[in-house]
Formats: C-alpha cells, structure tokens, sequence
C-alpha cells in the first residue's frame, strides 16, 4: 500500500519515504508510528496510545517514542517549532497535520485491558500445551528499594487488588521528582542531594491524593537519562544543594509541567544542621501548593524523620550506593556503612533494613559460607526494622524480599499489599510482586504488575527488563523475551542473571551459536559457574519451570 502524506510518498511494507526524486529509509518502528499517525489525520494521539499501539507487548521506556518521533521529523524535514508534519500537544501526545491520501489501517488499535489479560491467558495456555515454559530467576543482590497505577492488575485468587483503575487515578495529580543536583564536588553534598531526592519521593509518596512518578535515573545505563512520559506529568519538583563550610543553601522548585510556569520556588540558607528540619518543612510547603486533601495522619507520617544523626544519614546513604553495585566486596562495604549508622542512632529503621538486604545477598549469591544463618539473620534484623517504625513501606518491601529468599512467596505478598497501601506510587513492590507470581508459575500476572513499575519508575533499569524477560521466556514468547533480556544487558553487561536468562533463550531457540557464546560470558563472569549449586538458593517454587531451566543449563554443560 503507498500513501501520500504531504509531499512524501509512503511505501510501509518498503520502510521507505521518496519525495522530488529523493528516497529515506526508515527503521520499522519509526515507519509503524507514522502509520498509525496517518490512519488518524489530525487527531490527537496519545503517547500511551501509541506505545500500546506499536510495541504491543513490549514494555519499553517512554525514551524510546521520544527517539522514534525524532527521527521520523528528521526523516520528513520537519521542525518541532514550526511542524508541517508532525505536532506536539503538550499533555497530550502527536497529531498528524499533513494532508494524507489513501487509509493505511496497518497498525491496530492498542487493546483494551480487558482483552490485554486475555491475551496474557491465551499466551500462558499456549505456553503450556506446548511445553516451552522457561524457568525464571529473581536478581541477585538488591537495592535499596530498587523495583500508581497502571492498567487493572489481575492477580491471583484471592489476593486484593492493589492498584486503582485508570479512571480512579484520573483526579489525582501526577508530580516528578527529579533529582536535585549537588553544586559542588564535596562528597557530602552529593549525598546529602540524593537524600533529599529520595526523602521528598518518599514524603509525598504518603499522602494518597498523589500520584508520585520517580524521574530520577538509577546509573545502570550510563550517558542515558530515560525520563516520564511528558505528557502525564502535571507538576516537576527540582531543585540544587551546595554545601558552603557549614552552612546549607537548598534551592526548589516547583513547577506546571504544561505550561512551564514556575508556581513556587524557596531558598534554604541554614546551618548544615539544620538539614532535617529544612526536609520536614520541604513536602509539607510543597503539598500546600499542590491540590491534594492531606489527612492528619499522613501529615504525621511526612513529620517523622528517619533519622536526626547527619553522620547515621551519610553512612545510610554511602551504605545504599555500595548496596546498588551488587557484588561482593561492594556489600561488605554497604553492611559496614550500616553498621555505623546503626551505632550512631539505634533507632535507624532503614539502616537495619538495609543490614538486611546485606545478609540476603550474601545468602542468594553464597557469598559467604552461612547459609541459611545469613537469612535467618536478614529476616531478625527486617523484623528489627519493622518494630521500630512499623508504617514504613520499603520496611515491608525489605521483609518481602527475604520472605523470597526463604521461599515464602504468599507471605511475601502480603507484605507487599501492605507496603503498597502505605505508598501506592511504590514502584519496587510491584516488580517484586512480579517476580514472585513468575516465580510460582504465574507469569502472566508479572506483565501487568511490571506495566504499572514501569509507568511509576520510567528509568527503570535494567533489573526490571530481566523480570520481564524471564516473565515472556515462561509464556513462549521468545521474541519479546529477547527483546526485554537485550535491554536489561545493554544497561547492566554484567549481570549474571541475564546472561543465564540469554543463554536458555538460545538453548529453547535452538540457536547453539548464541548458547555457547553467552555460556562463555556467564563462565567469565564467574569462573566455574554450577547450575546446581546456583540452584541450591534460587527462589523457584514451581518444580516444572525448575525442571526445565536445570535441562536448558545442562545443555550447555552449566
């Protein structure tokens, strides 16, 4: 079929434009969203629309519209400024402006929710009768917090829903965090700028009549910042930190995200002891400008620090930057960093939570020769954590990852619907909730549960791709499985986890080529490697999807 959109004569099945005895090649994405444009003249396309639309069952960052988009106006000749083409409309996603000739109708509309989970059910049947189930791994080593809404979830029988419907969250104002740059070079003020990032998330995680979207990347895909969907966001906090000998200057900002006006802005110029204080004062001054009901309790909640030890709150945060790196000398570093907070102020919740996260590292990655004293010490110090402060949801987040390790999947979900409850915007204990259902053989309640993490945490490395793949290996999907494994290595090479996901992709795919080669990368990565004795503390409860990995691995000679 050929079309004519302006002055371009359209070739899809070609991928190629030609206009005045010129022709441009484009990429199949680019060529399908100009498509899907096309079939629509002068509507307004929504940017979830279209991803729905032409990365179907793929999740992919809003990152990766944005680039198509640009490439296509370049392909065109086309200006943001002034298009002839292609328009923005803010909050509201593209239209095409260009006169079109000819129905193109090749790319279908995103499907409902309701025929999503069906779709998800059939593929999960047909996984079955065929036999290709691939089993899955949850990643080792964790994060301080790593993993609203979204489309409805559907999750297992009687398990409550934890996420609102589309047209519930509607009211609710969409606010981006976005991480307040450090002015200087002193190592302090680095922390310290993460610590109100984090904090402020956190603060305004609280109060329910938000929806709080983390805008702030997580380092594991270096030179590249994946931000929101522009078009969701009603409102942008930002802000700086400088540290001047032992004075603190914090600047913030707050922001109409539509129009760009700049709706509140405070300098804080206080004593650096004074940095608690200025963070209990920070979400409340910010929620009076936003328009969200803020309950008694929630205002409790915002008031109550973690911490008022400045030296436990640096080593808390030193402790979380070695936690993310997720290998073994790394976490002896972050538990030391812990230890030091705890001795500062024994009343330091989060850094037992983090001692923990510790301790289960070392038991998932048999780092250390404990074993299960190591998780058995994990789970005392995440009940520690949780008896002093115990309305603290990455608290219970914490106390569901052990739960994981321990292969106490259930009570791991109901930790999860707690933390939840206490923070709906917790994009982490949805993708953790992900990981458990694929880990008892429910795979296709991780792709909606992971939607919803990614809409919440756009950035979202590549922690979350590797859930999703393993998600897709489970359902046959071979082709999205690779896709998503493809994105979690082109953030983090180094995970282990992937590189055994990659390789029994290969060995289902019968591509031996690909097998062997990603067999040599798990052996570099950890010379030796045993599947058996990996297994011994993998969290997989489903004896058929076990079975089928330990068959995939023994191929290969793992």
């Amino acid at each position: 079929m050929t079309l004519q959109i302006g002055d371009w004569t359209v070739e899809p099945a070609l991928n190629r434009l030609s206009a005045a005895g010129k022709a441009v090649n484009l990429e199949p994405k680019a060529m399908a969203v100009l498509v899907y444009l096309a079939d629509r003249p002068g509507q307004v396309v929504s940017r979830k629309t279209l991803l729905s639309a032409v990365w179907p069952d793929l999740v992919v960052g809003d990152d990766s519209l944005t680039q198509v988009v640009i490439k296509l106006r370049k392909a065109l000749g086309d200006v943001p400024e002034k298009p002839a083409y292609i328009q923005t409309i803010s909050k509201g996603g593209y239209r095409l402006i260009a006169p079109v000739e000819g129905s193109a109708e090749l790319i279908p509309a995103p499907p409902s929710l309701a025929s999503e989970s069906r779709y998800a059910e059939r593929k999960l049947r047909a996984a079955l009768m065929a036999g290709t189930g691939i089993a899955a791994l949850l990643v080792a080593g964790a994060s301080v917090w790593w993993f609203k809404g979204g489309p409805a979830i559907s999750l297992p029988a009687g398990q409550a829903p934890v996420a609102s419907t589309e047209a519930a969250r509607k009211p609710q104002p969409n606010v981006a965090v976005r991480p307040f740059e450090a002015l200087g070079n002193d190592r302090q003020e680095g922390l310290l700028a993460r610590g109100v990032t984090e904090d402020l998330v956190s603060d305004l995680s609280k109060v329910s009549g938000l929806s709080i979207i983390r805008d702030t990347p997580l380092g594991d895909w270096p030179g590249r910042e994946v931000r929101a969907d522009a078009s969701a966001i009603d409102y942008v906090v930002s802000g700086n930190v400088q540290r001047a000998d032992q004075r603190l200057r914090i600047q913030v900002y707050l922001t109409d995200a539509g129009t760009g006006k700049q709706l509140w802005a405070e300098r804080f110029d206080r004593p650096v002891s004074d940095f608690f204080a200025i963070q209990e004062e920070l979400g409340l001054k910010i929620l009076q400008i936003l328009p969200a009901k803020v309950n008694q309790a929630e205002l409790q909640r915002i008031a109550k620090r973690y911490t008022y030890s400045l030296q436990a709150y640096e080593y808390f945060h030193r402790g979380q930057a070695a936690l993310l790196v997720r290998q073994r000398a790394e976490n002896g570093v972050a538990r030391e960093m812990f230890r030091r907070a705890i001795e500062l102020d024994p009343a330091f919740a989060r850094a037992y939570a983090g001692l923990a996260l510790t301790y289960a590292a070392d038991y998932r990655n048999q780092w250390s020769g404990g074993g299960d004293a190591a998780l058995n010490r994990a789970f005392e110090l995440a009940q520690t954590a949780q008896q002093i402060t115990p309305d603290m949801p990455e608290i219970y987040w914490t106390l569901a990852f052990v739960s994981v390790e321990r292969r106490q999947h259930e009570q791991a979900l109901q930790y999860l619907k707690t933390a939840v409850q206490l923070n709906p915007s917790f994009a982490d204990a949805y993708a953790l909730m992900g990981g458990i259902n694929t880990y008892v053989g429910r795979p296709a309640n991780t792709l909606p549960l992971l939607r919803t993490a990614m809409r919440l945490n756009p950035q979202a490395g590549s922690l979350y791709f590797l859930l999703l793949g393993r998600a897709y290996l489970f359902l046959g999907d071979l082709e999205q499985a690779r896709a998503n494994l493809e994105h979690a290595l082109s953030r983090n090479h180094a995970n282990l986890e992937t590189h055994v996901y990659m390789a029994v992709l290969h060995v289902t795919a019968r591509n031996k080529e690909g097998a062997d080669s990603e067999a040599d990368e798990i052996r570099l990565l950890q010379p030796g490697f045993s599947s058996s004795q990996w297994l011994e503390t993998y969290p997989m409860t489903d004896v058929t999807q076990k079975t089928k990995l330990i068959q995939a691995l023994g191929d290969l000679a793992l």
